[in-house]
Parts: C-alpha cells; structure tokens; sequence
C-alpha cells in the first residue's frame, strides 16, 4: 500500500512538472510596461488658441440677408481663399457672383488710391436700392488717405461721426444671466460698421450698378445717422422717446434730426409726458441697463461726465440745466398704427442696495450702488405697465395687478427680416387695434403664468390664457394669426402635458385644439403662413435614433395636426426662412463634422447646396474633431449625451487625467452640439488631458419638463451624481483614462458645481477651478435662485403674503475639501457678487484648509481682457496637480508669444 501510494506521488509529480516549469518561464518575462502621463504640452495647446484657429477656419454659416422686392438673397463667405459675395435666385435656382471680386479691386484702387486685391475687399455696410438692382457699400480709410474725384478736386469723406449718442457708464450687466460667454461663438459676424468710422478713419461710399458692373464714388451720399443710445424712435420714424432726469420726454422727427446733428442745439423742441418719476421709481433704464444720472450730477446740470455721452459736452443746454441728459427710457413697444406706446415701469424703491468697489477706478476708487433683490426678502421690484396716447400726451395705467412680487412682460410681434435689413427693429404690439395689449405676468414662485389682455383706454384687463404648475413655468413668445373671416387667433406654448407643444386659442381664450404633441420639445416659431395655415417651427427630440437635442425645422398643419419634417439628418440644424414663408437657408453640423449650408423650399425641397466650411488647412495643420458619446445617468436608465475633447497628439498607450468642464443648467447644458472648433476644451486636452462635456438630469429646456426639473428644490447637489457616474462609465470603457486624476471647472454655474462637486466627493475629485460661482444662492438674484430651486408662498390668518426660501449652500461643506481648489473671481461682479467666492474662503480658512485663490481686478462676470488670462492660469492648475508639472516660468509665453512687443 505505501509503495502504491509512492509511485502514485511520483506520477503526479511527472504529471505536473512541464506546467510549473512553463509557469516559471512565464513568470520571468518582464511584466508589462505600465502606462505614464502624458508631458503637457503648452506648444501644442497654444498653436491651437482661438486667435491662431480664425486663421485656419473661417465662417461655419451662410447668413441670408433676404432682398425686399423678391425672393432673392445675398450672402458673404469667407475660406482659406478670401471672402467672396454671392447672390441667390431661389426661384431660378441659381447662385451667382455678387460682383466680380478681381475687377471690384482694380476700381476700388483707381476710385480710392489705395492699393486692394481680389482676397482683400474691405467691404463694409451693404445695402441694396433702387429695387434691387443697385448697392451701396463703405469703405473706412485713414484720415491722411486723400480722395479725388474725376475732376481732379479733392473730396472731404464722411468724418468720424459724433459719438454724443452713445450710452456710457457702467455697463451692468443683467442678473438673472447666469451663464456668459462660457462658450465662443464660431461665425465672426461680419456686417456693417454701425456708428459711422474708427476714430483716425473716414468713411467713402460706393455704389455699385449689378447689371453694367459699374462702381461710381457717391461722395454726396449723406449716410442715415446713427440712432443715439437715448432715442427710442417710433417705426413710422414721427416720434422719438427718451428720458431726462427720471422722467418721459418725447419730440418730433424734425428736431430729432436737428438733436442728431447738434446734440447740444438749444432750439430743439422736447415735451415732457411725465412728471411723476423719481430715483428708482423711473421711466429711464436703470442702472441693470445703462449709467443714468445719481442726484449729484443733477445737481450739476448734466455736465461733463454724466455717462450719456462718449464726447464730454462744454455747453449744456437749458433742460439738460433743468433736468440732466438725455438717456434711454424704458423698453418701449409701439403700436402696429404708431399712435400709441407701451411701456413696464419697475418701482425700486424699498429693494436693498449692494455695492461692489472699482479699485481701477480713476483718479480714485469708486464704490458702485446698485439695486439687488435677493432670493426671500421681502422688498423686490414691483412692476406696473402703462399705455400712453401720443396725440393727447396721456397715460393710462394697465390694471394688471393679481399676484405679490409678480413679474410683467409685454407681448410684441415678432420682427422680420426686412425690419433687421433696415436697422428697424422696433418693438411692435401684437394686436392690429391699438385699444388692445397683450401682457404676460407670472408669480414670484413661478408657478402661475396669466396671459392677459388690457383695455389700453379704460386700463380694465382680463385673463386670457392661464397656465399653473407645482414647479416653475417657462414660456415662449405668444403670436397671433388671423383667419379667413377676420378673426384673431392665438398661438401659445405650454409644456402641460410635460412637453412643449403649440395650442390654439380663439381671441377670447378658449381652447381650439392642440396643435403639436408627442414626446418631443417645441423650441420656436420660425414663420406663420396665415393663407395656408402653416406654422414652421424648431423642435427637438422627435427622431428616433438621433442626439435629442438637435434641432429640427418641421411644418404643421394649424387645423389638421399634420407635421413635417424638412431638414432631415442627423446633425444639429440652424434654419433662416424668408418673410414670405416660401424658402429657408439651412446649416447643418455635429461636433464631429464640418458644417454645410443649403437653400430648400417651404416642403423642405433642396433647391441648391451653398457652401461647406474649409477645414483643409486646419485638418494639415493636425486638427482633429472631438467625439460624441452617450452614457447613462447615475439612476443606469436616462442617456446622457455628452462630447470628448482628446489631445491632437493622443497616444492610447499612456494614462490621461480627465477633466469634466461643466455648467449644471437648468437653464442650459454646456455641452458641445454644432461644430465648434474655437473651444477651450480643446485648448487645455492638448496640454495632455482627456476633456469631456456631459449633460446631466435638470440640465437642459429642450428635453422633457421631467428632465428640466428634476433638481428642484435641490440646486446644489442634483446634477453632480450624474457628473460622476459619466467619468466612471468612460473610465471602465477605455483604459488610457487615469480615473484617480479627475478634474472639474466651470464658471458661474459651473463655477458653483465645481466647488459643491469637490465638497460632496472629495475623494474622487481631486483638483478643480472654480470661476465667479454662485456658491450662496441666497445672496444671488431672486428670480433665478428662486425659479430654480423653489421658494414656498405663505399666507397667514390675515391674509398677508410671505415667502420662504432655504437652499443648501456650497461653504456649509466646504470642511470636507480633500483635493486642489483654485476659485477666481473678478472684483466688480455684479451679476454673481464676489461675496459668493469670499464666503467658501472664509468656510476653507476656518476649516484649516489650503487652497488658491486669484481676484482679477476692475473684472465683472465674463473677465472681459482678463478672460485669457485667467484661462491660462486655469490650465497651470491642472498641469501642476495633474500631470505634476508646475510652470515655473514667471512670463506666460502662450500669452505673450501673441503679442508684438512695439517699444
């Protein structure tokens, strides 16, 4: 037995002997090489700035500007190859040349003595006259540039226009924008140069024949003046409205041409309408819009300085003596006969001030005032409306009165195309009749929304349209239609059915039936063809199998439901049709191709391609597009959609950290749709970061009312699982993300994210930079923070009102910082108040905590010069602490580098 028991010992010994030894052999190979950061690479990141890329990709868009006496239009277009003008026939079906560019340069040098070529026109302000056939278009040259006309006598130009018009001052910004300039447009929105020329410039004005391709100089062209800052100018062009002081002014065109000419002339006629406005309770804008006089310089007469003017003015005139400047009045709206006006009027009064202190400011710092209703405080504006004949001169006060605090808005028409041409774009009522004025007021919790009409004789007003909700309501525009007996009609969208759609009214508010359903998100009326009873509107979310948030044009039947879609493809698209309903220009693109532009019909017939941006030089260059994604929601069951930024040198085989920019919404998601090369996410992946945008639940209008709601009542942390659970998903997905080097930034909103997400999971985000956040939503704008996150309306025994408001507040947590966190901000925000920023510093300090801090001086919301700066900065921050790499460098080469040292 034993010696069985030996011999079975031996052959399971022989019987393992080649494995183990071919496990030995394996056992010494070296052990795959583990996978490095990337070095960061700032050449790359900065060869790819948004002023180096203007030079490899031009415009992404045909803009129309749509001809009045025809269905034709023109467009500019710029490539690698220079700008180019074109002119389409929709009906022919052709695009032609608008002229000649070769032959323009030739006269253009002849006429003007300056030397141009056919990739170099500096075609300023074109406009068509004379039906059509004709155009008029300005050239800016230096002052020392000397015109001569065919006769040999030197001609004058048109100087340098007289810049008293133009608004100065603080510049404010509105609060309730929570989101600026966070992402950069791509189309460079060339046009005219409105105002007249440069300083040191004088502007030449040619006119062009199309059909004998004649340029002629027409140096006694006396070009329209531009309209001042302080002028709301009636569309019939008879009255002009403004204020001086605190109150409504008005005169007639004649001398409004004379103000125009001589700002200062002492024999312009104005007439005051009112008398009873005062400092806060006033028919001027006030200072959210523009710099009006404080009592110290009413005292003074409207003297130098007074924020009115851009020239100072040595003169004052008797009123301005009496009553300060003029400046801009309320927003007007005018109506469709121009016998009458509209107007809000906000009363201030008992709203607290807040103050931000211009350490720029010369010769000494300034402290600016301001008024700033705060989320839960009892005094806020409150808002009265007023009708004025302009015969008689007389108000009526709208009785419009129906909830505490409420909000107000005038409902105005929509304006044309035709009205943008001519730079008149006065805001109109909706109604024909001018005894008629639809209005729009909303609860302070937001949860009732009247839509209302006024009696603008009698003042007497009642309820259109109703529309309540247990969360905030949005709303769109209303639009009328008339139908084939006269009757008025009433287009209005609502999201009661938890999606956007269009109803129609009769005039007297009663429900004819609804004109679009289905789950899918209405975004925007685009035209109206009353004759066949069309209404073309944008819309999200309707195709199966396609990013829901792609816009789409489709056409519905008014009467029968019927819809149509007329731009398919899955991309994003941006529509333009004519005033007559009959063509539109569409541009389509994703993130991940280059945009294309074509001319379709109303039926959503191709009547001819236009343009495709050039990427060619950029794409040799090494430009490569970033990539859509979808991933699910931290509940595993909504899709998020989302865009990944990779370095134009990427390399599967090292490890990325990953940087998430965000912006919560719920107003919008900063996430990446069209094509978008000028993008400061690509610029920090190619320092050597994965870079993702991602939306997340109660992030974006143009989904479902669920979705856009979902962080009520919770504005803090609602949005930041979603953020996590995308990092997690792509980490399993691809091995080249290094998921314990995750970074976060935003600004504003995101600003706020970005400190609540280091706060609430410390241990995963480990660095992020914090801009202008608004991280105390109780000392933010009432009407945002009050919308988004819910306020509760009480009413006592009494009968009186109050409102409660509480929200969880980003330095209640700040103790549990783990990671790097830089915050930025600048010091004269006046949209997210510094102290939102000092109050998290002042939680870290307390909770013994390292972070860093940078204040940009004389800076409001959006950085204006120093918003580069603090990019770069940005990108420092995430090199140091997740790549490891500190700049040591005192000089910031990527900025400097750019600039032309001239002394």
């Amino acid at each position: 037995m034993k010696a069985f028991i030996r011999l079975f010992c031996v052959l399971i010994l022989l019987a393992t002997a080649v494995p183990m030894t071919a496990q030995r052999a394996i056992s010494t190979d070296p052990a795959p090489a583990a996978r490095v950061a990337p070095k960061p690479n700032y050449e790359l990141a900065s060869q790819w700035s948004s002023a180096k890329i203007g030079k490899l990709i031009f415009d992404t868009a045909v803009t129309p500007h749509w001809l009045e006496f025809s269905d034709r239009f023109w467009y500019a277009f710029e490539t690698p190859a220079g700008r180019r003008w074109w002119v389409v026939d929709p009906v022919k079906k052709t695009r032609t040349p608008l002229w000649d560019n070769a032959k323009l340069a030739a006269n253009l040098t002849r006429i003007l003595r300056t030397p141009y070529d056919a990739q170099h026109l500096p075609i300023n302000t074109i406009k068509f006259f004379e039906n059509d056939t004709k155009i008029r278009f300005s050239v800016d040259l230096p002052n020392a540039s000397k015109v001569v006309s065919t006769s040999g006598e030197e001609l004058i130009g048109q100087k340098e226009q007289d810049q008293t018009g133009r608004q100065g001052g603080a510049g404010r910004g509105g609060q309730q924008q929570q989101q600026q300039d966070e992402q950069q447009q791509v189309g460079r929105g060339r046009g005219a140069a409105a105002g007249g020329p440069a300083p040191g410039q004088k502007r030449w004005w040619l006119e062009y024949e199309i059909a004998g391709e004649k340029l002629t100089l027409n140096d006694k062209y006396d070009a329209e003046k531009p309209k001042p800052g302080w002028a709301a100018v009636s569309p019939d062009k008879q009255t002009i409205l403004f204020a001086r002081g605190q109150n409504l002014f008005m005169m007639d065109a004649a001398n409004y041409a004379k103000a125009q000419t001589k700002a200062d002339d002492p024999s312009v006629v104005e007439t005051q309408i009112t008398t009873d406005g005062e400092k806060d309770y006033s028919y001027a804008r006030d200072t959210q819009g523009q710099a009006i006089q404080d009592e110290q310089q009413n005292e003074q007469g409207g003297g130098q300085g007074t924020g009115t003017t851009g020239a100072a003015r040595t003169v004052p005139t008797e009123q301005d003596k009496k009553f300060g400047p003029r400046v801009a009045a309320v927003n007007i709206s005018w109506s469709q006969d121009n016998k009458k006006f509209a107007l809000t009027r906000t009363d201030s009064r008992k709203v607290a001030d807040l103050w931000v202190i211009n350490a720029l400011a010369m010769p000494r710092p300034k402290l600016e005032t301001y008024k700033y209703g705060m989320p839960g405080e009892e005094n806020q504006p409150q808002e009265e409306a007023w009708a004025f004949d302009i015969a008689t001169k007389k108000g009526t006060k709208l009785k419009t009165e129906a909830f505490k605090d409420q909000q107000m808005g005038l409902n105005t028409a929509p304006i044309t195309n035709l009205q943008r041409e001519k730079q008149e774009a006065e805001s109109r009522w909706l109604t024909l009749d001018g005894t008629k004025v639809y209005f729009n007021r909303t609860s302070r919790d937001l949860k009732r929304i009247d839509i209302v009409e006024a009696d603008t004789i009698t003042g007497e007003s009642h309820v259109i349209i109703p529309e309540r909700s247990n969360t905030y309501i949005e709303t769109q525009p209303l639009r009328t239609l008339k139908t084939a007996t006269g009757a008025t009609q009433l287009i209005h969208w609502s999201e009661r059915d938890g999606w956007g759609h269009y109803y129609l009214y009769d005039a007297a508010g009663k429900l004819i039936r609804q004109i679009t359903s289905g789950e899918f998100q209405c975004m925007g009326i685009t035209a109206i063809d009353e004759k066949t009873r069309t209404l073309y509107f944008t819309a999200a979310g309707r195709e199966a199998g396609e990013d829901p948030y792609y816009a789409h044009l489709y056409s519905v039947n008014i009467d029968t439901g019927g819809i149509k879609l007329l731009d398919p493809g899955n991309f994003n698209h941006a529509v333009a049709m004519n005033d007559k309903s009959t063509f539109f220009v569409d541009t389509w693109s994703r993130v991940n191709t280059a945009p294309e532009s074509a001319l379709f019909d109303a039926l959503g017939n191709k009547v001819m391609d236009l343009e495709k941006t050039d990427l060619t030089a950029a794409v040799a260059q090494g430009f490569k597009f970033p990539e859509p994604f979808i991933v699910k929601a931290d509940d595993g069951i909504t899709d998020l959609y989302g865009v990944m930024f990779k370095p134009f040198d990427f390399d599967e085989s090292k490890k990325y950290p990953i940087i998430e920019y965000v912006y919560p919404g719920p107003q919008t998601e900063s996430v990446s749709k069209p094509f978008s090369p000028r993008d400061w996410s690509q610029t920090l992946a190619n320092v050597g970061f994965i870079v993702i945008e991602v939306g997340n639940r109660g992030g974006n209008p143009s989904r479902s009312k669920w979705y856009h709601n979902y962080g009520y009542g919770n504005l803090r942390d609602y949005a930041v699982p979603d953020k996590k659970a995308a990092i997690e998903q792509l980490a399993r997905k691809y091995p080249w993300i290094d998921i314990d080097k995750v970074g976060m930034w935003g600004h504003s909103g995101g600003g706020f994210m970005t400190a609540a997400s280091m706060f609430g999971y410390p241990d995963f985000y480990k660095v992020g930079v914090s801009e202008s956040g608004n991280h105390d939503n109780s000392i933010y704008n009432r009407w945002w923070s009050e919308k988004h996150d819910g306020v509760q309306e009480v009413t006592d025994k009494d009968g009186k009102v109050t409102f409660k408001y509480d929200i969880d507040k980003n330095q209640d947590i700040a103790k549990n910082l783990k990671g790097h966190l830089l915050l930025i901000t600048g010091d004269i925000d006046n949209n997210v108040h510094p102290s939102n920023t000092y109050r998290v510093i002042d939680a870290l300090i307390k909770a013994n905590k390292r972070f860093d801090f940078i204040l940009l001086p004389g800076q409001r919301h959006a950085y204006g010069p120093d918003a580069d700066y603090a990019a770069w900065r940005r990108i420092d921050y995430f090199t140091q602490w997740l790549l490891g790499v500190p700049q040591d460098n005192i000089d910031m080469l990527e900025l400097q580098r750019e600039r032309q040292i001239k002394k």
